[in-house]
């Protein structure tokens, strides 16, 4: 019998080369930790998850939070939401 290949390609560095990481805008939250998620370098919109230290740090994602969500190659219509992306404050000038 055949040895099955590896599916996760990984560099030196211990990091996954075979899947893509985008920006977008969540638009929807829907019932099962799902999301519509609209890329920001385009008009797509994707159907993502939670991954699991999301999941597991509790972190709240609402609609109109940035978020780095994670897609495979082969199913560019799907992802994973690896972390949201938090705004820094500013200060505004005269009210320090």
């Amino acid at each position: 019998m055949a040895k099955r290949q590896k599916t996760n390609v990984k560099n030196e560095n211990n990091e996954r080369t075979d899947r893509l990481e985008f920006e977008g805008e969540v638009l929807e939250s829907l019932p099962a930790a799902m999301f519509k998620v609209k890329m920001l370098n385009s008009s797509t919109t994707i159907m993502c998850v939670l991954s699991g230290k999301v999941r597991q740090n509790k972190i709240r994602i609402l609609p109109g939070d940035k978020v780095v969500v994670e897609v495979s190659p082969y199913d560019l219509t799907r992802g994973r939401i690896m972390w949201r992306k938090t705004e820094k404050h500013v200060p505004v000038e005269g009210n320090e």
